[in-house]
């Protein structure tokens, strides 16, 4: 994720109600922070906001964030159920952007190439998410880091080929799993803070994430992508691929 707060607002139509950073980054780490949007009700009227959220969700009843390195990802097939999700699904539904994201095809022996995953026409991702906000027992109420926001991004199947070659060919063999995409029309439906019905929007995104997914594309990537200590554009430069 390296786009300017002002870019990410101007994408989004959101506001901020608070000043904030978005740390560009080309090597997104658990527990780093990361720009997500939600919309909330502010005096009974809705209002699209763009906040930075801990990536690995700390449920509010934890009794420290730090199980929350675990909790980047929330299984689609079962977020209403996980008391880790269930509450944030219901009600605390978000949409988390990113410029793409990275995943290893396993090769002869122990080799393996990484590759990055990205819209072909550079216009970045929109994955589905739930937030969660955790207190701090052990800060004043006056602090402002009294409350950690947090954020896991929803996942899915990979989608399925339909006849003739496709990226989602290509997706199947690097990893079985996807950060689940959203379109501008599913977004729209899985931010409203009105919808009550959780089983149905996770229904709508799921049956959207193949048209959603449909522009993507995949480009072999530097090893050094493996190491959270590497961070710079370089990461995503594409390579000519091992095998």
């Amino acid at each position: 994720m390296a786009r300017a707060v002002g870019d990410l607002l101007a994408q989004f139509d959101a506001e901020l109600e608070h000043d904030l950073e978005v740390a560009k980054s080309w090597n997104v780490a658990p527990t780093a922070e990361v720009p997500i949007v939600l919309e909330r009700l502010v005096e009974g009227a809705v209002k699209r906001q763009l906040h930075v959220a801990r990536w690995g969700l700390v449920p509010s009843w934890a009794k420290d964030p730090s199980g929350g390195a675990r909790l980047i990802n929330a299984r689609s097939e079962t977020l209403l159920e996980k008391p880790s999700f269930r509450k944030a699904a219901a009600s605390r539904r978000c949409a988390v952007p990113a410029d793409g994201y990275y995943e290893w095809k396993q090769g002869p022996g122990k080799s393996k190439q990484p590759y990055y995953v990205h819209a072909a026409d550079g216009q970045g991702l929109v994955f589905a998410g739930v937030y969660e906000w955790w207190k701090d027992p052990g800060k004043e109420s006056g602090d402002p880091l009294r409350w950690l926001l947090s954020t896991s991004i929803v996942t899915a199947d990979t989608p399925t080929s339909q006849g003739g070659s496709s990226v989602f060919d290509e997706l199947t063999a690097l990893h079985d799993r996807v950060p689940l995409p959203m379109s501008t029309e599913t977004m729209e439906a899985w931010l409203d803070p009105h919808a009550d019905d959780a089983a149905g929007l996770l229904d709508m995104v799921r049956s959207g994430a193949r048209d959603a997914a449909s522009g993507w594309t995949l480009d072999a990537v530097g090893a050094a992508v493996g190491n959270v200590r590497n961070d710079s554009p370089e990461l995503i430069k594409p390579v000519e691929a091992l095998f």
